[in-house]
C-alpha cells in the first residue's frame, strides 16, 4: 500500500490538515461550499445548533445541525485553485488515514453544493432567478493536470465548443463536466437548469474591458450564441468547473446553484441580492437534510 510522502500530504502539528485546518471529526458528509468567509455565518444562521468553528486563511468552516442533520459550511475563497485545495482537503479528510498516510479500503462519498452568485448570459434569465448548473465548462485548465480527464469530459460537447468559438491555443483547453444527476434532481423544483462557465479571472476572462484590451473581443457574443443540442450557456461564475471535475474523478456528488445577480446581455444588476441569498441558502438546506 502507497504511503503518501509527507511533502504531498501536509499535516499541522495540531494533526488537522494544511490548508483547512480541519480534522476528519470535524465535517459531515454534506457540505455546503461558499465563495465568501462571511457567508459561512450566514449560512450557520439557519442551523440549530453549532458543533465547530475552525477559520484559516480565506477557510473558514462551520459544522452543526440543521433540523436534525449534521451539515458543514466551508469557504473555498475566489477561483478554481483554491477548489483544488478544498476539494482534496476535504477528500482527504474521509478518505485518506491521516496518521498512516494511505487510503483507506472503504470510500465515502461525499455531497458538496456550491452556493453562489453569477451573471446570466442569456437574457430571459431574470435577476434574483437561481440558475442550477447542470454542465460546467472549464476556463481554468486545472483538470487538464490530472489524469483521466477525459473520462469524466463531454468530449462532443468540447469538440463542438472549440470549433463554434474558434478557440485560442494560447488559452487553456476547456472541459466540460455534469454535475450529479442526483443533485440535480433534488433541487430542479426552485432552479433553473444550465451551462456555467467557470472563467479563471473576473475581468478579460468574463470579457471585461477596463485599461486592457481582450485577445477576442468576439467571444462573449460567441460564448452566447454557442447552442448544443438544442441547448445554450446560461451564465458566468468561477468554481464550479473544478468541483464538478474533481467530484467526479475522486467519486462525490456535487452541484452548484448560483443566484443571477446580474445579466450580461441586457447590461442590468439587482442593487440588493441578499434577500434572495438568503432564499436560496433555505431552499438548498430543506432539501439537503432529505438525502
Amino acid at each position: 500500500m502507497r504511503v503518501i510522502e509527507s511533502s504531498e500530504l501536509i499535516i499541522n502539528p495540531d494533526e488537522s490538515i494544511f490548508h483547512l485546518h480541519l480534522k476528519p471529526e470535524d465535517i459531515s458528509d454534506k457540505v455546503v461550499l461558499v465563495g465568501d468567509p462571511g457567508r459561512v455565518d450566514t449560512v450557520a444562521e439557519f442551523f440549530d445548533s453549532i458543533e465547530k468553528t475552525v477559520s484559516n486563511r480565506e477557510f473558514k468552516t462551520i459544522t452543526g445541525t440543521y433540523k436534525g442533520k449534521r451539515l458543514t459550511v466551508t469557504s473555498t475563497g475566489i477561483g478554481t485553485d483554491n477548489i483544488d485545495i478544498v476539494v482534496n482537503e476535504l477528500d482527504a479528510l474521509v478518505n485518506i488515514d491521516l496518521k498512516t498516510r494511505t487510503e483507506k479500503p472503504e470510500k465515502k462519498r461525499l455531497t458538496l453544493v456550491r452556493l453562489g452568485t453569477s451573471g446570466a448570459l442569456q437574457p430571459e434569465i431574470e435577476l434574483g432567478s437561481f440558475v442550477m448548473t447542470e454542465i460546467s465548462i472549464g476556463f481554468d485548465g486545472l483538470l487538464n493536470f490530472y489524469a483521466n480527464r477525459n473520462s469524466v469530459s463531454n468530449l462532443e460537447m468540447e469538440e463542438a465548443f472549440l470549433k463554434h468559438t474558434q478557440w485560442n491555443p494560447l488559452c487553456a483547453k476547456p472541459y466540460f463536466c455534469n454535475s450529479s444527476p442526483k443533485l440535480v434532481n433534488l433541487f430542479a423544483d426552485f432552479t433553473v437548469r444550465g451551462i456555467t462557465i467557470s472563467a479563471p479571472g473576473f475581468y478579460g476572462p468574463q470579457g471585461r474591458v477596463l485599461r486592457l484590451p481582450l485577445a477576442d473581443p468576439e467571444l462573449n457574443n460567441k460564448i452566447v450564441d454557442f447552442s448544443y443540442q438544442g441547448r445554450k450557456i446560461t451564465n458566468f461564475e468561477m468554481e464550479s468547473s473544478a468541483i464538478n471535475g474533481l467530484s467526479r474523478l475522486l467519486g462525490h456528488d456535487s452541484v452548484t446553484i448560483c443566484t443571477i445577480i446580474a445579466n450580461r446581455v441586457i447590461k442590468d444588476a439587482t442593487k440588493d441580492y441578499r434577500p434572495y441569498i438568503s432564499k436560496l441558502i433555505e431552499n438548498t438546506l430543506n432539501k439537503l437534510v432529505t438525502l
